[in-house]
């Protein structure tokens, strides 16, 4: 009975990371598919690029709390002991859930964004510390490159150093994870590594100034 009851809770934390936020907003508010400007991604960094930042900021938060709500789904069980292992391995379950929904959203042809932001949820619902500290590590990154992948891989890379190295995790589903996360930003990342590489990669304009954002924008366009 357990097992039909999980899958069922699995299914709706799925369902609940499918939500398409970029998209939904994209088309009834501005007409536009955000899959197919920018990036085409339809995550928050390209909702930002495509609608400005109000709404890349409104897309993040949703995106975020979809990962922080589907580990809290565990709480419509009553046979899983808080803080016991199988307790926190079925939250990772249902975050990794609701992550593939963001991947591969049902409602839209299964074409979503990166699920970085989904992933942070469910990481701050689970282990808020090293989040927090992460979160730390990916504005500083961000306010001296400007890059948004980048911010993201740097403070992915740190999370697992710090569940493991600083806060001494013993869990070993959440040290498995941990690693899990960084390998899966790499995955997720490899277009944006390229253009890194290339030198291509679009920067944050509005952490510019003024003549920064031109010189940029100029860059970008041409």
């Amino acid at each position: 009975m357990h097992i039909v009851y999980n899958i069922g809770i699995l299914v709706l934390a799925y369902l609940i990371g499918s939500i398409p936020t970029s998209v939904w907003i994209g088309r009834s508010v501005f007409g536009i598919d955000v899959r197919e400007r920018g990036s085409k991604n339809a995550g928050a960094t390209n909702a930002m690029r495509v609608f400005g930042w109000k709404v890349g900021l409104t897309v993040l938060i949703v995106d975020m709390l979809k990962g922080w709500l589907a580990v809290n789904l565990i709480h419509l069980t009553n046979y899983y002991i808080p803080e016991t292992g199988d307790f926190i391995e079925f939250q990772l379950l249902l975050g990794i859930a609701a992550i593939l929904g963001h991947i591969f959203p049902v409602y839209v042809g299964f074409r979503g964004g990166k699920g970085v932001a989904t992933l942070f949820g469910l990481i701050l619902a689970i282990n808020p510390e090293p989040t927090l500290l992460c979160v730390g590590i990916f504005i500083i990154t961000l306010v001296v490159t400007k890059y948004v992948s980048l911010s993201s891989m740097v403070a992915g890379f740190a999370f697992p150093v710090m569940v493991i190295f600083v806060f001494k995790t013993t869990t070993p589903s959440l040290v498995i994870f941990s690693l899990i996360i960084a390998g899966l930003l790499l995955f997720t990342h490899q277009k944006n590594i390229e253009r890194l590489l290339r030198r291509e990669e679009k920067k944050v304009l509005f952490l510019m100034s003024k003549r920064r954002r031109e010189t940029e924008r100029l860059k970008q366009s041409a």
